[in-house]
């Protein structure tokens, strides 16, 4: 019975934390790397074999080169397992920073559900009427004093421009009697009628002379 226990409480151990399974990634990362670096040492250390003894012995040369293509081959399965836990590590790191988002949106949304809770949407409402209702009492208030008290409106306007040409009439006259020579006494019409030249006496004598002859 203990042996089942052991075997199912594998099952129901706690998961690791995603910055825990990023950190174990990472450290398989470098152990590959490291492992790749060693085995692209080998494989030049075995080209270099190949080619010294290309042609002296072809038997040493030939298991060189084998060895290289089995070190290339691993390298191969290096970069593959390399690129696999690269992208299970990003995709884990994706997976923690959108965690950390839910996360806090979740406690602002718990936070403004707080702030709300003392809030009632209808005594909002009614708070609003009632600043919309004061500012219309503040603007009549406003409005009534800034008309005038104690003068009366009633007033005709035919009046006052009547009024205001004689001022008008009144300020042209009194400057006509600053200009100079406009105040200078002109000589009164004669009233007798003139007297007529000596020349023009005779001249009628003559007339009335001749219309008595002709009558």
């Amino acid at each position: 019975m203990s042996m089942f226990k052991k075997i199912f409480a594998g099952g129901k151990e706690k998961p690791p934390t995603p910055q825990e399974g990023i950190q174990k990634l990472r450290e398989v990362e470098e152990m590959l790397t490291k492992k790749s670096d060693f085995l692209e040492k080998k494989v030049e250390a075995e080209l270099a074999i190949a080619r010294k003894n290309g042609t002296k012995n072809k038997r040493v040369a030939l298991q060189a080169l084998k060895r290289k293509k089995r070190y290339e081959k691993q390298l191969e399965q290096i970069d593959n397992t390399l690129s696999t836990i690269e992208f299970q590590r990003e995709a884990l790191e994706n997976a923690s920073t959108s965690t950390q988002v839910i996360t806090v949106m979740g406690q602002a949304a718990k936070a403004l559900k707080g702030a709300h809770n003392n809030m009632d949407v209808d005594k909002v409402h009614d708070l609003m009427d009632d600043v919309a209702e004061q500012q219309d009492i503040a603007r009549e208030i406003s409005e009534a004093i800034s008309n005038p008290v104690g003068f009366n409106n009633d007033v005709d306007e035919d009046e006052l421009l009547a009024e205001l040409n004689e001022l008008e009439q009144e300020e042209l006259d009194s400057q006509l009697l600053q200009i100079p020579g406009a105040g200078v006494d002109l000589p009164s019409v004669p009233t007798a009628e003139p007297r007529a030249a000596k020349g023009q006496v005779i001249e009628d004598d003559d007339m009335r002379e001749l219309e008595m002859w002709a009558s």
